[in-house]
């Protein structure tokens, strides 16, 4: 069977063709306008799955239902995209559009949520029921996967993690609030704090390649495992953030596996060994309940396309 998945973004909008095990046959990608509506946007999606299709060879009877994973508020139900700053729609009736274009059947989720549910589904997190991804990029996104089935909230907008408050009146987010778990432990935040030990630290391994490499996430690890004390302390407490925010989301949900994905997570077992280390030794129950299972998310780039098409074979089970 052959299934559409479809990944909304604010620079550009991915689309593909792939089977029920999550197997990309086919995908192409287009450039989200600026100001793009909701009709638009569901016309040049439908005119990207047609194109692809053709590429393919797949007659459009074939694609058993399409699924989309977009950012911001997502209400699954009424299919429509609530609210989303990145692409700057407000109840945006976006399943009604798509389905003016392709007569298959379309469900839309959350692109963190619906990141997750690929993981279960096809990925890293597979044969499990119980999980919890955090995406460490510009900002933290998280999906939660309970029972195998995700967690969205009313009118789809729970599974914020990223805004749990871990320090209160503590640093500024971009969501307006103060102390966000993204505000300490996104790639963003790292590259804050990398910046101030720089300042600190002016004569440190850090600060050298700060000006050598450039601003980047990857120059405080570099640091950290060349022995650079300024370095060290930057990741020891960025993970240390990172485990904290995770504490909550593991204490609520208790989760099979927890999942760290985004650009920090090419840091592989360096971080990963580290945050389980930190998250195993706060959680609640610490030395008496089993170790939380802490992985690097394995979809990757296509993450947000495989979470699409999950959407898309799980449908309204999802």
């Amino acid at each position: 069977m052959i299934y559409a998945g479809v990944d909304v973004g604010g620079m550009s909008i991915k689309c593909c063709l792939a089977t029920e095990k999550g197997e990309i046959l086919v995908k192409d990608s287009f450039v989200t306008k600026q100001g793009i509506t909701c009709a638009e946007m569901a016309e040049q999606t439908a005119d990207c799955i047609k194109a692809i299709a053709k590429k393919a060879g797949v007659d459009l009877k074939e694609i058993v239902s399409l699924g989309m994973g977009t950012p911001g508020t997502v209400d699954g139900k009424k299919g429509e995209i609530v609210y989303s700053n990145n692409i700057k729609l407000e109840h945006a009736p976006i399943v009604a559009e798509m389905k003016k274009h392709l007569s298959c059947p379309v469900y839309v989720g959350n692109d963190a949520n619906a990141a997750a549910l690929g993981e279960a589904v096809f990925g890293a997190a597979k044969g499990f029921s119980d999980v919890v991804l955090i995406t460490l990029g510009t900002g933290v996104g998280t999906g939660i996967v309970a029972n195998g089935h995700m967690i969205t909230g009313k009118g789809g907008a729970g599974a914020e993690g990223g805004h749990i408050v871990i320090r209160m009146n503590g640093a500024p987010c971009s969501c307006g609030n103060r102390g966000c778990f993204e505000a300490y432990a996104s790639a963003s935040a790292l590259l804050k704090q990398t910046e101030a030990a720089v300042a600190k630290h002016p004569d440190s391994l850090l600060a050298s390649l700060w000006k050598e490499k450039g601003k980047s996430g990857i120059v405080p690890f570099d640091a950290a495992k060349a022995g650079d004390k300024a370095g060290l302390k930057v990741v020891r407490n960025y993970v240390n953030y990172v485990a904290l925010g995770l504490a909550g989301l593991v204490n609520v949900f208790r989760p099979d596996v927890v999942l760290i994905g985004g650009g920090i997570s090419n840091q592989g077992d360096y971080l990963i060994k580290k945050v389980s280390r930190k998250l195993n030794s706060i959680v609640y129950g610490a030395g008496v309940n089993p170790r939380v299972k802490v992985k690097t998310a394995e979809l990757k780039n296509d993450a947000g396309l495989l979470g699409a098409v999950a959407l898309a074979v799980r449908g309204a089970d999802a």
